[in-house]
């Protein structure tokens, strides 16, 4: 079954985002009480403001995906050392046990 935590979200965070920046630029285009050169000013404004932020989450985005690749990988060392020891224990008791009857078989 699915473990989700909020800090797995992070692509769901960035293409929120997006979402949000593209219907906030359509809704100010569509609404701006001001001259052509200055919504084109404001847009690029905005444009440039939203790419820094964008990039920011990005930056999040990739800190929490390598903070969650990191927990995986020591899961699975941690997983990887108990069936180690679970087939060395294995190994040891076969031993034991065919050394137990050999014994047995010798008397």
């Amino acid at each position: 079954m699915a473990r989700y935590d909020s800090e797995d979200s992070g692509a769901g965070t960035v293409l929120a985002f997006l979402a949000g920046a593209i219907v906030g630029a359509v809704a100010g285009i569509l609404f701006a009480p001001k001259s052509g050169p200055e919504t084109r000013r404001a847009i690029k404004d905005y444009a440039e403001q939203t790419e820094e932020e964008l990039l920011e989450k990005a930056k999040e985005a990739r800190a929490a995906l390598d903070e969650v690749i990191e927990r995986g990988k020591r899961y699975v060392a941690e997983k990887k050392a108990d069936v180690e020891a679970a087939v060395k224990a294995g190994r040891d008791a076969m031993k034991a046990r065919m050394e137990k009857e050999k014994s047995h078989g010798e008397g």
